[in-house]
C-alpha cells in the first residue's frame, strides 16, 4: 500500500491518478469516508459547514478496514462522497487486478500509515505539499469549478487552511509520512513494479 497524504488542494489526487495511469495501480480515495451530514459525530467549523479539515469528521477505522479488504481478497467496494451535497451518494469497485501496488490517498491518510504497518501491509508513506500560497490557489480553483460551497465560504476556508498548513504538513509528519514535492515522488515511483 502507498499512502498518498498532504494538505487540501495539494495535488495529491491528481498525482495519485497519474501515477495510476502510468502504473496501473488502483486508487481509493480516502477522503470517501467523511462521515454523512446528520451524523452526530460529525465536527462543525465557524464557517456553518462540516469541518472536513478535522480528523474526526472521518471514519478511519472503516477506511483501514477497506484497504485490508482490497489487499486480502482482492476488490473492494468503496463509498464515493459527494462534498457539495455532505455524504456518500454512491459506490464504486476497486479491484487489484494483479497489481502489486495500491495508492490510498486522501487528506487524512498519513492516519492510516500505523494500521497498515502492523498489518503488513505498508510499502511507503508521503505528505505531498507545495507553498502554502500555490495550494491555496489551487485549492481554491478546484473548489470552485467543482461548486463544492458557497465562493466566500471556499475563500474564507482556504486562507485558513493556508494558515494551518504548516502545522498540517508536521503533523502528518509525525504520523510517519516523508515530506516530498509532487516531482520529486514521481520520480522515485517511476520505477516502482
Amino acid at each position: 500500500m502507498l499512502v498518498l497524504g498532504g494538505p487540501s488542494g495539494s495535488g495529491k489526487s491528481r498525482w495519485a491518478a497519474h501515477l495510476s495511469r502510468e502504473h496501473r495501480w488502483p486508487i481509493v480515495r480516502l477522503d470517501d469516508f467523511y462521515k454523512d451530514a446528520g451524523d452526530p459525530t460529525l465536527p462543525m467549523s465557524s464557517l456553518g459547514i462540516a469541518d472536513w479539515d478535522d480528523v474526526r469528521s472521518w471514519r478511519c477505522e472503516d477506511a483501514v478496514e477497506a484497504l485490508e479488504q482490497l489487499c486480502r481478497t482482492g476488490e473492494l467496494v468503496a463509498p464515493v462522497y459527494d462534498i457539495s451535497a455532505s455524504a456518500a451518494t454512491g459506490t464504486q469497485q476497486v479491484r487489484l487486478d494483479g497489481a502489486g501496488t495500491v495508492i490510498a490517498e486522501g487528506i487524512f491518510a498519513p492516519y492510516v500509515i500505523e494500521p497498515l504497518r502492523e498489518r503488513g501491509l505498508l510499502a511507503g508513506a508521503y505528505c505531498v505539499h507545495h507553498n502554502r500560497w500555490i495550494t491555496f490557489v489551487r485549492r481554491l480553483i478546484r473548489d470552485l469549478s467543482e461548486h463544492r460551497k458557497p465562493p466566500l465560504v471556499l475563500v474564507r476556508r482556504g486562507l485558513r487552511l493556508a494558515r494551518a498548513e504548516p502545522g498540517i504538513v508536521r503533523q502528518q509528519l509525525r504520523l510517519g509520512a516523508e515530506p516530498i514535492r509532487p516531482k520529486e515522488l514521481a520520480r522515485r515511483l517511476a520505477q516502482r513494479p
